[in-house]
């Protein structure tokens, strides 16, 4: 176990430059959302809101989609998402498609905060907090994680590619990228559970508080 531990420590520690590298990319992208959300006229603001509000009071009159629903619905896509991410990993020049991706993440999450804060002001950072936050905490460690494995292992074939050593075996860094990302999957699991049985219930209780005073 400790073995394993100062792996980790050791990993983390070498490759560094990169899992900040995509943290920023990520926090970037975030800005970027909330700068939208700013740029958007009046017009587009309300246009946009009224779906919103239509979303809203669906909920607030028990329209609202099953909990298994939402927790299927979530997985699918951040399963999706991961394996999208792993395969980019496997072609080189996949690997600014994998920026992208890290980049747009952080631009819906961003975005997303931002126009419900800027419409909602405080009940929708409440909002904000109890149905986008959760979930956020455990899946956007885990997507930071997969880009930066991704990038790990473009990065990798690259330097296999161009070396001169004739035999370079690729199965053993492979099988431990699988295993990683496999284990990351399992996270997502659980990240979409906590969106589907803890978020989507707390924002229900709040959004009929609001909707039904």
């Amino acid at each position: 176990m400790n073995n394993k531990r100062t792996l980790l420590i050791d990993h983390v520690r070498e490759h560094a430059t990169i899992y900040i590298f995509m943290t920023i990319l990520f926090l970037t992208g975030v800005i970027f959302g909330a700068i939208i959300v700013n740029s958007m006229n009046f017009v587009q603001k309300q246009d946009l809101f009224f779906y919103l509000e239509r979303f809203f009071g669906g909920i607030a009159e028990d329209e609202q989609i099953s909990s298994r629903e939402i927790w299927t619905s979530s997985f699918f896509y951040h399963v999706k998402y991961l394996f999208l991410l792993f395969v980019l990993g496997l072609s080189v020049i996949g690997l600014p498609v994998v920026w992208i991706l890290l980049f747009l993440k952080g631009l819906v999450v961003g975005f997303s905060v931002g126009f419900i804060v800027n419409q909602l002001g405080m009940d929708g950072l409440f909002l904000a907090s109890l149905s986008i936050a959760p979930q956020n905490l455990l899946v956007i460690p885990v997507y930071i994680i997969a880009g930066s494995l991704s990038m790990l292992f473009s990065l990798t074939l690259l330097r296999k590619l161009f070396s001169r050593r004739i035999a370079q075996p690729v199965l053993q860094p492979l099988g431990k990228y699988a295993a990683v990302f496999a284990s990351l999957m399992v996270f997502s699991l659980a990240a979409a559970a906590m969106e589907a049985y803890v978020a989507n219930g707390a924002m229900e209780m709040l959004i009929n508080a609001l909707y039904n005073e």
